[in-house]
């Protein structure tokens, strides 16, 4: 696997508290890879780490094959969480600045400008102070200046921060069009909802280590259950139910399902398959609802950390 961004084996220590311990990932191109953890779990000094405002105690940072280095600023963007706009300043006035602190030229920056403000609906903004603007609307401008130059790797630290859900949805669509046309994504949220929909790989970290990470979607088949929920249209619900459970484990259901008079979370045993459950339902009513418990990441989140 081609990877634009490797950790290897990197711990920092501020005093007394050891912010990193040994944390090592592996960050391929062209994906989005959510960095998690509770707070204070170290992610913060990891990010600092790669952006170089702070500097490993040991370990080491590679950028597309090649150490950490100073000239690879300009090949990354960073959003932080805490936005950091001077709020006196003119917002055209101060995208071109932070344009032309990353390398580009002041006519390449107003022609990108252009095409991002018109693109955000935001043309009218240009001769206005920070200051004047909502949390939204700043919110945009940095995620502009963020990306402007075109970045190898984008770092967002709580993106959709102040953003309703229209503007949330929009910047995910930026942010899912960039990893398309080839930029590659560290994303770190508490949102596990964004987690679901963006990300490709995610790294959990807890109490400075990593104690997680890998393709989502095999960490969440690794994590599963073989448990079903089922929803059931019957004449004979007491009979049924009680059938089932001579066969099945059972549980309680808590799902929400329409057109089902009997409902619940049935977890096979090992010899069992989703098949045969399926083909028993059949002979007992009508099926409304069959579908497999897959965790989520907010289930994986909390799993771990409390196993952790």
């Amino acid at each position: 696997m081609d990877n634009l961004l490797v950790v290897d084996s990197v711990s920092k220590t501020f005093a007394e508290h050891k912010a990193l311990n040994s944390v090592s990932i592996n960050i391929p191109k062209g994906s989005i890879f959510g960095l998690l953890g509770p707070n204070g779990a170290g992610k913060t000094t990891l990010i600092r780490i790669i952006n170089q405002i702070t500097m490993p105690d040991s370990g080491s940072v590679f950028l597309d094959n090649e150490p950490l280095k100073q000239s690879h600023i300009r090949d990354i963007g960073y959003l932080p969480e805490e936005r950091g706009l001077y709020p006196k300043m003119k917002v055209g006035e101060q995208a071109l600045y932070l344009a032309q602190l990353k390398g580009m030229t002041k006519s390449d920056a107003k022609k990108q400008l252009k095409h991002w403000f018109e693109k955000f609906d935001i043309g009218e903004w240009w001769g206005k102070k920070v200051v004047e603007l909502s949390k939204g609307m700043a919110q945009k401008v940095q995620f502009i200046v963020t990306v402007l130059h075109q970045p190898k790797l984008l770092i967002f630290d709580e993106p959709f921060s102040g953003f309703d859900p229209i503007n949330a949805n929009l910047i995910k669509d930026e942010i899912l069009n960039l990893r398309d046309q080839g930029a590659t994504v560290i994303f770190s949220t508490h949102r596990m909802e964004s987690v679901e929909e963006l990300c490709d790989y995610i790294a959990l970290l807890n109490k400075s280590n990593k104690i997680l990470d890998g393709k989502l979607d095999e960490i969440k088949t690794e994590y599963k259950t073989n448990t079903f929920e089922i929803g059931l249209t019957t004449s004979n619900k007491l009979n049924i139910e009680n059938e089932i459970k001579k066969s099945f484990n059972t549980s309680e259901a808590t799902f929400k399902g329409l057109g089902n008079n009997l409902k619940m979370n049935i977890k096979l045993k090992e010899a069992q398959t989703s098949e045969e459950l399926l083909s028993f339902l059949l002979n007992k009513g009508q099926v409304q609802h069959f579908k497999e418990v897959i965790p989520s990441a907010n289930d994986i989140f909390i799993k771990s950390v409390k196993e952790n």
